[in-house]
């Protein structure tokens, strides 16, 4: 069985319940192998969080960017670690994916370039079935993947 696609979660900590559904969602792919997730919830105390996030960044295969007013104003989450995720992706080491979760105006950013999640763009909070807004996530996630891997040099 192949390794565990590396999914580094991006997100600003005013969003934290959306942040606790994705990981909820994301538990199946986990549990099947697919995919193992890393967010700043896993740094120890006594570590340099900036260093564990960099390492992290560095070793993403995915980046879910959870795209909120929120993360847009964030300067941690839009210019250190979207930043540093988008160069990656310039190089193909990683891919990038918005997931919108709330309604933000992206127009004229980098974000509004990349194609995100759910379907649409459409943010979660705005599904009337959030099950299945998180499902779509993650049914578009694991096709990102299986086009990353397909993309990926051996």
């Amino acid at each position: 069985m192949a390794s565990p696609v590396n999914v580094f979660i991006s997100y600003s900590h005013e969003d934290q319940e959306f942040h606790n559904s994705l990981v909820k969602y994301l538990t199946n792919m986990q549990r099947q192998g697919e995919i193992s997730t890393w967010t700043d919830r896993k740094i120890t105390g006594g570590s340099s969080w900036r260093n564990e996030i960099d390492k992290h960044l560095e070793a993403a295969d995915i980046v879910l960017l959870l795209v909120s007013p929120d993360f847009i104003y964030s300067e941690y989450c839009y210019d250190k670690e979207m930043g540093a995720a988008l160069e990656r992706h310039k190089l193909k080491l990683t891919r990038v994916i918005p997931v919108y979760i709330r309604v933000t105006d992206v127009k004229g950013s980098v974000v509004e370039e990349l194609q995100g999640l759910p379907t649409d763009r459409k943010p979660v909070n705005k599904w009337q079935d959030k099950d299945e807004a998180w499902k779509n996530v993650v049914e578009g996630l694991r096709s990102a993947i299986a086009e990353y891997l397909e993309a990926r040099p051996m």
